[in-house]
């Protein structure tokens, strides 16, 4: 992943897609901030905000720079956005 590039994973325990999303980035040892909506449930706005919905797992990517982090990707769901998604993080 882009060194100017961060993630911001929002997930629930019970969502196995949200499992299979930690899953594969900790097996490829890639960075990440999380988010446990199960634990603070007021994260659900900030899902909102980011996505319009409600729904697990959201990435979220955002981009450093001198004037702090700007939102450039969001997805909802791993495995239907999975391409995507380790685009981003592959570079």
């Amino acid at each position: 992943m882009d060194a100017k590039m961060e993630l911001v994973l929002y997930t629930r325990p019970t969502c196995s897609d949200c499992q299979d999303a930690k899953a594969y980035l900790a097996e490829k040892d890639l960075p990440y901030e999380h988010k446990d909506v199960g634990a603070d449930p007021s994260l659900e706005e900030d899902m909102k905000k980011i996505s319009g919905a409600k729904i697990v797992p959201v990435f979220a990517f955002y981009k450093k720079g001198l004037f702090g982090k700007k939102l450039t990707h969001h997805f909802i769901g791993f495995e239907r956005n999975k391409g995507e998604i380790l685009n981003l993080l592959h570079g």
